[in-house]
C-alpha cells in the first residue's frame, strides 16, 4: 500500500517539510548530530539529510553550493581526483519556497563515489544539494538527496539494490525544498 507524501516536523517542530512516502527518521536506529535531521527510503538506499551549518560569509552565494558539496566529498573521502564532479548549479526563485527568511537559494546536483561504513567498496552517489541561505541567522541550511546510482557488489548496501520498489524521485527532493517552512527562528539561537 502506497503512503502519501506526510508533513514531518523537524527540529522539535521549529521547521517543517513534506517528506516523501517510505522515509524513515533514522534517529530511532542510530545517534544523529543535533544539527540535522537524516531519513532513509525504507526500501532503497536513498536518504535525505537537514542539516544546519555556519553561514559562510566569505562564500558568494552563487558559489556557497560548490563549497558545501566539496566540504560534504570531505566528509566522504571522496576527494581523490574524480571522486566528485558537479554537473549543474542553479538558483531557486524566492517565489518556488515556503521559506520566505532565506536570501538565496541554489540546488547543485553532482556524482560523489563513495564508500558506507569505511568498506573499501565504493558507490556511486547522484547528490542533490539544496542551499537556503539565512545569513541573518548566521545559518546556511543544506537539504541533501543521496541517490546511488551504481553500488558495489562489496558494499554493504548491496542487499538493499534487489528491493528497488517505488525509489524516491526528483521532484520529492524538489517538493521537500520548496514546503520547508520556518515556525521559530529560535532555532537559530
Amino acid at each position: 500500500m502506497q503512503r502519501a507524501p506526510q508533513t514531518r516536523a523537524l527540529f522539535g517542530g521549529a521547521l517543517s517539510a513534506v517528506f516523501p512516502q517510505s522515509s524513515v527518521d533514522t534517529s530511532e536506529l542510530r545517534e544523529i548530530p543535533d544539527n540535522q535531521e537524516v531519513f532513509a527510503h525504507a526500501h532503497t538506499d536513498q536518504s535525505l539529510i537537514i542539516e544546519l551549518v555556519e553561514f559562510q560569509a566569505q562564500v558568494a552565494d552563487q558559489d556557497a553550493a560548490r563549497y558545501h558539496f566539496e566540504d560534504i566529498a570531505g566528509s566522504n573521502k571522496a576527494t581523490e581526483p574524480g571522486a566528485f564532479q558537479v554537473t549543474t548549479v542553479v538558483p531557486v526563485s524566492q517565489s518556488e519556497l515556503s521559506l520566505s527568511d532565506c536570501s538565496s537559494a541554489w540546488i547543485l546536483t553532482g556524482i560523489q563515489s563513495v564508500s558506507k561504513f569505511n568498506e573499501d567498496a565504493k558507490n556511486t552517489v547522484t547528490l542533490h544539494l539544496a542551499l537556503l541561505r539565512l545569513p541573518q541567522f548566521s545559518t546556511d541550511i543544506l537539504i541533501s538527496f543521496n541517490d546511488p546510482q551504481s553500488i558495489s557488489p562489496d558494499s554493504s548496501s548491496a542487499a538493499s539494490e534487489e528491493t528497488h520498489r517505488e525509489p524516491w524521485t526528483l521532484q520529492d527532493f524538489q517538493r521537500l525544498v520548496q514546503t520547508l517552512t520556518l515556525h521559530d527562528p529560535g532555532l537559530f539561537g
